[in-house]
């Protein structure tokens, strides 16, 4: 199975760093975000190539130089069409894969794949979507009653009423047909233009990570202020 790690944006929630470095290469002790997901990958014995797209032309060109000539690791520069635009760009390379993997390169999780992909298989989707539905809050919380605070919750783990949806997807032949009949417009987002309506057929499954922490690695300010969460994650990636 194929990897594709969308490794391009702008990165702005991430600036002032960004403007020196792309978002990919944000640094986690001594070693760039993006290394701990290529390594974490690679792990799974059916991955079998990892397609990195990013604007190699821009700031991109610093993961292409750290990997070098690495083996399985392949470069497309990013098309500038929007995340389904991208996928359609790079279509020759997916073509005799039955389904494979896009991973945003700024979400940190030590997700279980195969267990994905099997329940990917299992439900017959169209896409599955990593979700999940506990989240540790970064402020304290009250139990109020009648005006008056009865105790504190400090960062407590919160049970959300919707699942929140991660940026890990396991996606089948279908999306790239879907995204082909709108290849006319100048930008495809993947999830407004495309599973928005594959969601309102019941083509979409969401695989819950359960009690596996995810970050959103948007920026070094945001994995300073979590660094045990960080922490926390990379132990459970094996590192």
């Amino acid at each position: 199975m194929k990897v594709v790690i969308l490794a391009g944006g702008k990165g702005t929630r991430g600036k002032p760093y960004t403007e020196y470095f792309p978002k990919a290469m944000i640094p986690i002790n001594d070693r760039p975000l993006i290394d701990y997901v290529v390594k974490y990958l690679k792990r799974f014995r059916f991955v079998e190539e990892i397609i990195i797209v990013s604007d190699f032309n821009g700031l991109g060109g610093q993961i292409k130089n750290y990997y070098s000539n690495q083996k399985n690791i392949t470069f497309i520069q990013d098309s500038q069409s929007g995340t389904g635009g991208d996928l359609l760009h790079i279509e020759k390379k997916l073509e005799n894969e039955s389904e494979f993997l896009l991973w945003f390169v700024d979400n940190l999780c030590a997700i279980d794949l195969k267990k994905m992909r099997e329940f990917f298989k299992e439900k017959n989707s169209s896409a599955c979507i990593a979700t999940r539905t506990k989240r540790k809050e970064e402020t304290g919380f009250a139990i109020v009653e009648n005006g008056i605070i009865k105790e504190f919750k400090e960062k407590p783990t919160m049970k959300m009423q919707l699942s929140e949806c991660l940026g890990i997807y396991m996606l089948g032949k279908e999306i790239i047909k879907r995204i082909k009949a709108k290849k006319r417009q100048k930008q495809i987002n993947l999830s407004f233009n495309i599973l928005q309506q594959l969601s309102k057929e019941g083509k979409i499954s969401a695989f819950d990570i359960g009690n596996i922490e995810w970050i959103d690695a948007e920026s070094p300010m945001v994995l300073e202020r979590n660094e045990k969460t960080v922490r926390k994650i990379i132990k459970q990636m094996g590192f």
